[in-house]
Order: structure tokens, then C-alpha cells, then sequence
């Protein structure tokens, strides 16, 4: 109510100082330019409402359409985000896959001769690659190969009963002796470097 009551009193005085103004101006060329602008700035005064309310609708559709596109980007941020997570994820599923195929390869190569010559086998291996590349075999940093006892099949001798002898000396000898000839054969069988191989038996290390 007071903002209708401000704008008739705006109306009657600007009409009043308008009436003043045609007085006091002399009827000349001039004369028709400011009775215009008169004209024009009681036309504005007459439409200040419709104004009031338009810029008020203009405001509050601003901030309707920024917080609509705010919550597009929100969304599309989102949505982004779980690509990325989901093609990680992919990713890493598919390098471990790769990975254990090529571990179970190498598996199949090896361990019939391993079998043969020293009855062992090959119970896991894994892969260390060059910093910065790819999981490939040509980018291979180190291979680790955990050997153990064959179970089952030829070369296996029932359990005897036990029988110490004090031959660590010669033990120890022998097992050096039998983790050149096992590296050997793998780098032969695999065609890989000797410094890319390392041996480890189940229960301990080289």
C-alpha cells in the first residue's frame, strides 16, 4: 500500500513541476523538445510498477537459471567422474587378467621341464615392470618365481622314515648349485635376461 501511495504522490508532483516548467519556457522550437521529455518521463513514472514487477520476475528467474545450470555442471561433474572411476576400474581389471594369463604361460613352458630335470614347479609368479611403461612383457623390470616340491606324478618318493645326517654344508651346496641350474633353464625356456630373474622357494628366499 505505501508503494502505491509513493507512486500518485510521484505522479502529482512531477505533474506539478511539469505544468511550471511549460509555463516558465518560452514558446519556441525548444519548447516542443522539453514538452516531450516531460511527456516521456511521465509515460516512465506511469509504468514504474510494471517495471518494479518485471525487474523483480528478472531476478528471480537469474537466479533460477544459475542454479539450474550450477546443478547441470554438478551433475555432468558427476557423471564424469564415475566414467573415470568405472574406466579405472576396467582398466585394472583387464592389466590383472593380462597378468595372470601371461603368469599362467609361462607356468605351462616351464614347469614340465622343471618337473623332468629337478622335480620341482613353479607354485606362483610375479611381474615387476620398467617405471613409467607399459605391462608388457618387452617393458619386464623382474620376474619372481616362487618354486616348490612337485605334488604328485612321477619323480615323487614316499614319505621314509627320518634320518638325520649333518650334511648342511653339502645341503646348502647342492641347493645353490640346483638355483643356477633352474635359472638357467628359465631364462633359456622364457628367452630372459639373468638380471630380470629371481628365484624364491615357498617357506624361504634365495
Amino acid at each position: 500500500m505505501s508503494m502505491l501511495i509513493h507512486w500518485v504522490t510521484q505522479i502529482i508532483v512531477f505533474l506539478l513541476l511539469a505544468t511550471i516548467i511549460d509555463l516558465l519556457v518560452p514558446a519556441n522550437s525548444m519548447k516542443k523538445y522539453i514538452q516531450f521529455a516531460v511527456g516521456l518521463i511521465l509515460i516512465l513514472i506511469f509504468l514504474k510498477p510494471v517495471f518494479y514487477l518485471f525487474h523483480i520476475d528478472m531476478k528471480q528467474a537469474i537466479q533460477t537459471t544459475f542454479q539450474e545450470q550450477q546443478d547441470e555442471i554438478f551433475e555432468k561433474d558427476m557423471v564424469k567422474n564415475n566414467l573415470k572411476l568405472k574406466k579405472s576400474e576396467i582398466e585394472s581389471s583387464e592389466r590383472a587378467y593380462i597378468l595372470e594369463q601371461m603368469a599362467v604361460q609361462l607356468k605351462n613352458l616351464a614347469n614340465k621341464s622343471l618337473g623332468e630335470e629337478f622335480q620341482q614347479e613353479i607354485a606362483d609368479i610375479h611381474f615387476k615392470f620398467k617405471e613409467g611403461t607399459s605391462q608388457s612383457y618387452e617393458n619386464l623390470d623382474k620376474v619372481i618365481v616362487y618354486l616348490q616340491e612337485m605334488k604328485g606324478g612321477e619323480g615323487n618318493v614316499d614319505a621314509v622314515n627320518e634320518v638325520e645326517i649333518d650334511t648342511k654344508q653339502t645341503e646348502h651346496e647342492e641347493n645353490v648349485h640346483d638355483d643356477e641350474a633352474i635359472a638357467e633353464r628359465l631364462q633359456q625356456i622364457w628367452e630372459l635376461d639373468e638380471e630380470k630373474l629371481i628365484l624364491r622357494w615357498e617357506g624361504g628366499s634365495t
